[in-house]
This record gives structure tokens, C-alpha cells and sequence, in this order.
């Protein structure tokens, strides 16, 4: 994976193939039969969730003038999300000048914006990806506390925009990865159901 790679770089490029490659595997693990999974995203599946990350970020760069070309995650979702996050990866690394126009986050070269929206959504998700196929996350701690001080202050907004739903209670001692889950509106304890 490239993720335990040495070479991998600490700039968007290097932050979006680590955690692409970190949720690659996880897409790349499921069974045939996992896809229909539920997910801990109310009314999601497993598939759902990787339909959401190539659906909706294809469609926001747009905004910098990337017409990547629609997905059948449905008919191969392994192969859709590799040639996702290869496109992804091609922008990441070759912005050419690109700057993304958006309502929700202004303009930003388009790496930039990939990095900072596109990238750690992948990182968040990969939570939900790893629990409806019945595996333990492992998001890091210390990025999850850095991830939860960032978002503290922003709750209102990110909770009145729809983002997240209702915190969940957890314990004061709980650790920073299960904080930050219950912060975004998932229980930290939920498992599928089969």
C-alpha cells in the first residue's frame, strides 16, 4: 500500500494517495455480497458510501473546470474506485494553474481545495467504509484529536449546513477517534446488522 511507503509526501499529493490507498484497500477487501452492507450512515450501504465519494467530488471539480467522466460504481465498484482515485491523484498532482470556484468554499487552486475538502472526506469516510464491512477503523489518533480541535469551533455552522447529524454521547475518557466519530454523528459502537 502506499501508505507504509517511504516516499509518499506530506502535501496534497502525498495526503490524498495515502488515504486514497488507505481506502482503496478497504474497497478492495469487500466481497461481492459486502456492497449491500449496511453502512453507520443512516440508510447507506456500504457501496453508498463509495458511490458518495466519487459522485459528489467529480461534480465539485467541476467548479475548476475538470469534466472527469461518470462512474457505474454500481457495476464494479472496486474498478470505479480505482480509476477515481487515479483521476483524483492526476489532478492532486498536475493542477496546471487550475483554480476551483465554489459557493461553500470560495476560490482556491485546485489542489488545494482537493486537499483540504475532498481528501480528509475520504479519510472520515474510510471509518464508515471499514465498520459496514465488519472491520476495526484505525484513523490515528493524533489526527483525530488535531481533526476534532479544528471542527470544535465550527459546529453550529457544520451542523446547521446538514454535514454531520447529532453528536453522539461518549464517555469523557473516550479516545480521540471515537470523540471525533461521535462529534460528526456516529456511535462509535455501531456495528452492522446481519
Amino acid at each position: 500500500m502506499l501508505e507504509a511507503q517511504s516516499e509518499v509526501t506530506d502535501d496534497a499529493s502525498g495526503r490524498h494517495a495515502r488515504d486514497a490507498a488507505r481506502f482503496t484497500a478497504l474497497v478492495e477487501s469487500a466481497a461481492p455480497g459486502d456492497w449491500a452492507r449496511p453502512s453507520p450512515v443512516a440508510e447507506w450501504t456500504a457501496l453508498d458510501v463509495v458511490k458518495h465519494l466519487i459522485e459528489w467530488s467529480r461534480g465539485f471539480l467541476q467548479g475548476a473546470g475538470v469534466d472527469l467522466v461518470a462512474l457505474d460504481v454500481e457495476a464494479d465498484p472496486a474498478s470505479a474506485w480505482r480509476r477515481h482515485v487515479a483521476d483524483i491523484q492526476a489532478v492532486v498532482d498536475h493542477p496546471d494553474g487550475r483554480v476551483l470556484s465554489n459557493p461553500h468554499t470560495g476560490d482556491k487552486p485546485v489542489d488545494e481545495a482537493i486537499d483540504q475538502v475532498y481528501t480528509p472526506d475520504v479519510w472520515m469516510h474510510s471509518w464508515d467504509l471499514a465498520k459496514a464491512l465488519g472491520r476495526e477503523p484505525d484513523l490515528g489518533q493524533e489526527r483525530c484529536r488535531a481533526a476534532l480541535a479544528a471542527i470544535e469551533p465550527m459546529e453550529r455552522i457544520l451542523r446547521d449546513s446538514g454535514q454531520f447529524g447529532a453528536a453522539v454521547p461518549v464517555a469523557d475518557d473516550a479516545d480521540p477517534q471515537d470523540k471525533l466519530a461521535a462529534f460528526i454523528g456516529r456511535d462509535p459502537a455501531w456495528k452492522p446488522e446481519r
